[in-house]
């Protein structure tokens, strides 16, 4: 049986795991990413938890494979190195080679979104698909697309413009699909809401809750607020009209979603299905992608990032 190692780096915590043939996690351990310290120092906890965790698998060293990492960031994938993170800190950042050099097998990096989708398909919501999209909600929109069990890099879909002169991304252009479906473009939508509706169920909402969060807006609708409904058909609305573009464009068969909003599940799923549908190709119709949310979180990253490395 051969094994490799996954390595998924976070803001907070790093997680890292051994996953066997089948994108089984075997064993897992995580340590904090202490973003604040020297990267070489980063690398060296992650190297120490990896060999631990080989060390207490006791699982045989010529067994292990390869090893991949999955980590935010502009990438130089020849290289395995991070150009640049500025959340992390990282500036030419030779990770691959030197956690290489160092447990003595091949490493190869990846980003972090691209290494979830891939776990997706090996393991989750997206398995057996021959061309898969995983559309992340956070922060901004991450596209990770998978052809063939293989990861198409480079992507940028986030940044495809939806609304002609709208909103000032951070990328510098206006009117960007993550502008507008990103965790973040809806707590803005939601912030605007209760400024123009102050007396609303949904300003009321925000205030016991204490801050204006992804959720705010569905726990108001939930108690019957109309100008939290409005808000949330807007936001599926921009979120159907990208989702339309990445059908129409690749034409795959699952487009899985992750990332906080899309915990609310079929609420969310149902009317932005409807919406998708009435926007894409009429050709592309009878075949078009279903739409579904991710079954395995943090995982997604360890097996995809895994997997990546085998194929290396």
């Amino acid at each position: 049986m051969a094994y490799y190692i996954g390595v998924d780096v976070g803001g907070t915590n790093i997680k890292a795991g051994i996953i066997d043939d089948d994108g089984k996690i075997i064993k897992e351990s995580s340590i904090p990413t202490g973003a604040d310290r020297p990267q070489d120092t980063v690398l060296q906890d992650i190297i120490n938890t990896v060999q631990k965790l080989i060390d207490d698998s006791k699982i045989k060293p010529a067994q292990i494979k390869s090893a991949g990492i999955g980590t935010p960031g502009m990438i130089d994938y020849n290289n395995g190195s991070v150009i640049y993170n500025n959340n992390l800190g990282w500036k030419d950042f030779h990770l691959a080679k030197k956690m290489s050099k160092s447990l003595g097998i091949p490493v190869t990096l990846e980003n972090d979104a691209d290494a979830a989708a891939l776990g997706e398909v090996i393991a989750g919501s997206a398995k057996g698909a021959k061309k898969a999209m995983i559309v992340t909600l956070g922060t901004g929109v991450g596209v990770g697309i998978v052809i063939d069990d293989k990861i198409f890099r480079g992507s940028e879909f986030g940044h495809m413009v939806i609304h002609k002169n709208g909103r000032l991304c951070k990328c510098g252009r206006k009117g960007c699909w993550e502008s507008y479906s990103s965790a973040t473009g809806l707590i803005i939508s939601t912030t605007e809401a209760i400024k123009h509706n102050p007396e609303s169920i949904l300003a009321h909402t925000a205030e016991l809750e204490g801050t204006i969060s992804g959720r705010t807006v569905f726990d108001a609708a939930e108690k019957n607020c109309e100008v939290a409904k409005k808000v949330i058909d807007e936001y599926i609305s921009y979120l159907a009209c990208g989702l339309a573009n990445l059908i129409n464009g690749m034409n795959p068969e699952i487009i899985s979603l992750s990332g906080g909003i899309a915990n609310q599940g079929e609420k969310l799923l149902v009317p932005l299905r409807e919406k998708v549908m009435s926007e894409i190709y009429e050709g592309l119709k009878p075949t078009a992608a279903k739409i579904v949310t991710c079954t395995l979180g943090y995982k997604a990253g360890l097996i995809g990032a895994a997997m990546a490395s085998r194929n290396f």
